[in-house]
């Protein structure tokens, strides 16, 4: 008897601090395998490169499928950082790239808000903040979407852990220098982790990956918080910011606001003042544990487009769908 191929959908999430896949069974997403890389996609002032992107996804696909068996890829949702404003060469070639290398229809391509907010809240009406190596935060009424920050570490992600590192280590140098707003600790860290002050602007400024050089500092601002009042004062800055960007996109009767992506799991030194922050900000909302994060949230979305049941607005530089 020839078996029928098994019905699966791909999530991808594409960020600062790489890719990662899972591959599930489109009624059961909590069955999902993985895979990741450490290397994240190349940006350059043309955009998220897609060639560089389908070179580091096409392998770990491929590994995934191998491990499943006899399936069927019936729809993927590809969420990346930058998605909105560095994504035109991913929308213009990766719908043919994954018609042609895996087979591939039903395809979306997501800003990694989108698929945070899929991971957190599913497709309920509310927002949700993102936050990583940048930050981002997105709402919607399922009428339209409404974005605050997400704009970079050049430009925004304020608060997030590229903003914190950078703050920390501006209060290391400043410390090094003997300027005001100094720390101390934090200059002890910084060159724990770095090495010598001095030699932070070579070490630094040249990585193509700063965002993720700057935001690897912040966990050890959030270090030092109970005992060095520079370092609480950043995060309690963090903290305004990010509940900011949560009022700026929250639905104006409320809903639900989720919280999710790595920055969170710095503990209490950053969550006490952002709950203050939320509850001062937002009084008419509901904090809400994410279910998901957004690799999950990327098979929200593929298994909602596999189903015909995607119910997020479509948005061309937020949820793309071709």
């Amino acid at each position: 008897m020839t078996r029928t191929p098994a019905e699966r959908v791909l999530g991808v999430d594409s960020g600062g601090s790489g890719l990662r896949v899972a591959l599930a069974p489109v009624d059961d997403l909590g069955r999902a395998m993985t895979n990741s890389s450490s290397v994240p996609v190349r940006t350059s002032g043309s955009g998220i490169d897609p060639g560089h992107m389908m070179e580091q996804l096409l392998p770990m696909v491929r590994e995934l499928l191998g491990r499943a068996g006899q399936v069927v890829v019936s729809g993927v949702a590809l969420g990346a950082a930058g998605m909105a404003t560095l994504g035109d060469g991913l929308r213009a070639e990766l719908p043919g790239a994954f018609a042609r290398e895996l087979g591939v229809e039903r395809l979306a391509l997501a800003a990694d808000g989108v698929t945070a907010y899929a991971g957190a809240l599913g497709q309920r009406r509310g927002a949700v903040v993102a936050a990583g190596t940048g930050m981002i935060a997105l709402g919607t009424d399922l009428a339209g979407w409404r974005r605050a920050d997400g704009w970079g570490h050049l430009l925004g992600d304020c608060g997030g852990g590229s903003w914190i590192g950078q703050a920390g280590l501006d209060a290391a140098m400043r410390a090094y220098d003997g300027r005001r707003g100094a720390s101390k600790a934090l200059l002890a860290l910084a060159e724990e982790r770095f090495g010598p002050a001095v030699e932070l602007p070579g070490l630094i400024y040249p990585r193509t990956d700063r965002p993720a050089a700057l935001a690897s500092f912040a966990p050890d601002v959030a270090r030092c918080a109970d005992d060095d009042p520079v370092a609480a004062d950043i995060l309690r800055r963090a903290a305004a910011h990010i509940a900011e960007a949560a009022a700026a996109v929250c639905p104006a009767d409320g809903g639900e606001v989720a919280l999710t992506g790595g920055l969170f799991k710095m503990g209490e030194p950053l969550l006490e003042p952002l709950r203050e922050e939320l509850a001062e900000q937002l009084p008419q909302a509901t904090v809400v544990t994410a279910t998901g994060d957004p690799l999950h949230g990327a098979l929200v979305l593929a298994s909602a487009l596999a189903t015909d049941g995607l119910r997020l607005p479509r948005d061309h530089r937020l949820l793309h769908v071709p």
